[in-house]
């Protein structure tokens, strides 16, 4: 589990895919302290849970190898990534960890595209379009995870809605890089998720 509050920026410098292109090992570059990476760990990668197969220390800079599969690259942006593309990071939550954002699963339910960008004062505010059969479980001012990063929704209309990033999270996340047209993962709140299929049910 996660919060959605990111820790790092890592950076892919190599990926290896297999010859059936079924499998992607990336390896991410980040400021952790390699020390407290075990392998099996959880890192979330652009809001992507992926599962630490090894890590290391090169050049004096921290590095931990995941591996993409299908499913994953078929889902998410990941598909798209490359060497050189800066991801996101968040460590899986720990028992006394600050819950800062809201529970997340890192399980992508799939991607949202930015359609509008208006840059204000130190902020920018987003207008994103997702599948309709996303977009019934976003509400204004409820959460929703945009690669990795907890954010509150502001307006929701049919299949688009709106966030505003403060300066903190532009500064600190790669949020700064969306441009009209950009796709990025997104995962809906588990509790609108829930509530939705409680009343399905009745």
């Amino acid at each position: 589990m996660f919060t959605g509050i990111i820790t790092d920026l890592g950076e892919i410098t190599s990926i290896q895919p297999t010859a059936q292109g079924q499998l992607h090992r990336l390896r991410i570059a980040c400021r952790y302290d390699q020390t407290t990476i075990a392998d099996g760990a959880s890192i979330a990668c652009n809001g992507v849970c992926l599962t630490v197969v090894q890590s290391g220390v090169d050049g004096g800079k921290t590095w931990f190898d995941v591996d993409a599969a299908a499913e994953t690259l078929r889902l998410t942006t990941a598909k798209g990534w490359g060497k050189g593309s800066r991801l996101n990071l968040e460590r899986a939550l720990k028992i006394g960890d600050e819950l800062g954002g809201h529970i997340v699963a890192g399980h992508v339910d799939g991607i949202a595209t930015i359609i509008s960008r208006e840059d204000l004062p130190g902020m920018a505010k987003f207008e994103l379009r997702a599948s309709r059969d996303l977009a019934k479980f976003i509400a204004a001012k409820g959460s929703v995870v945009l690669d990795g990063a907890s954010l509150t929704v502001n307006t929701a209309v049919d299949d688009t809605f709106s966030v505003l990033i403060i300066p903190h999270t532009l500064r600190v996340t790669t949020l700064n890089d969306w441009r009209v047209g950009s796709e990025v993962n997104i995962e809906v709140d588990l509790m609108a998720r829930f509530a939705a299929r409680l009343v399905e049910m009745k």
